[in-house]
């Protein structure tokens, strides 16, 4: 299924799958993504560019909110194959180099398995390349002059909490905000801003300070990592997560 792709500014586009979202940001220097997918999302990743008339070679840049592989999946493939830069938090350069590794065990994914929407789901995962190790040795800290020169020319909003680098970004109005703030995942019940369930966050504390940050971002419009758009206050989005 090919991914549903919605203007959500005449520059900014959300490219949504059923497992999780990347943003496409156009611009005079070309186009710009907000992080990539899985590694099995890489024809889906050119059939978004492909929609908005560009290809492979004209991605200046991907930006990873963090360095999780449905995140930074494809962008292994742009790094090693087209050379494109990628850039995040500095404190997630480590991570997503692969020096650590920071997400949830497989220990306590396996005592998730007896429940059938978690099962479905890790199945799904696998076969997109949920289990790749593989990092991104070229990846860079993104600093304000680079991010000055990207398309949409992004402001990083650091909200660490779902990783210790995790970071979010304002473009054309749009607040990206990775997996520090979502609006649905396979894994959850309802739909709506919420946070992702504890067990995939490395600080719940540090969650919670970063959704302070988000509402002060000062937008009415949300791009999620998992879930629909959200289009109201951001304070509002916030409200609803915090409960």
């Amino acid at each position: 299924m090919a991914p549903v792709l919605t203007a959500v500014t005449d520059n900014v586009h959300l490219a949504q799958t059923p497992l999780v979202n990347w943003t496409l940001v156009c611009g005079d220097s070309g186009v710009m993504l907000i992080d990539a997918g899985f590694p099995g999302n890489r024809d889906d990743v050119l059939t978004s560019l492909k929609a908005l008339g560009f290809d492979a070679g004209d991605v200046a840049a991907i930006l990873l909110t963090h360095a999780h592989i449905d995140h930074l999946g494809s962008a292994i493939w742009f790094a090693r194959e087209h050379r494109t830069p990628v850039y995040c938090h500095t404190v997630e350069v480590p991570h997503a180099k692969r020096d650590y590794l920071q997400q949830v065990s497989p220990v306590a994914l396996a005592r998730q398995v007896w429940r059938p929407r978690w099962l479905a789901w890790s199945a799904e995962v696998t076969l997109k390349g949920g289990l790749v190790r593989d990092g991104i040795p070229t990846v860079l800290a993104l600093s304000d002059d680079i991010a000055a020169g990207l398309p949409g020319r992004p402001v990083a909003l650091p909200t660490p909490g779902h990783t210790s680098g995790h970071c979010s970004y304002l473009v054309d109005g749009v607040l990206v905000t990775g997996d520090a703030l979502v609006t649905g995942h396979p894994l959850l019940r309802r739909t709506g801003p919420q946070l992702l369930p504890s067990m995939f966050n490395h600080s719940d504390p540090d969650c919670g300070r970063s959704l302070e940050v988000l509402a002060r971002a000062g937008t009415n419009t949300l791009i999620p990592g998992h879930g629909d758009a959200w289009i109201g206050p951001i304070d509002e989005a916030v409200r609803r997560a915090g409960a």
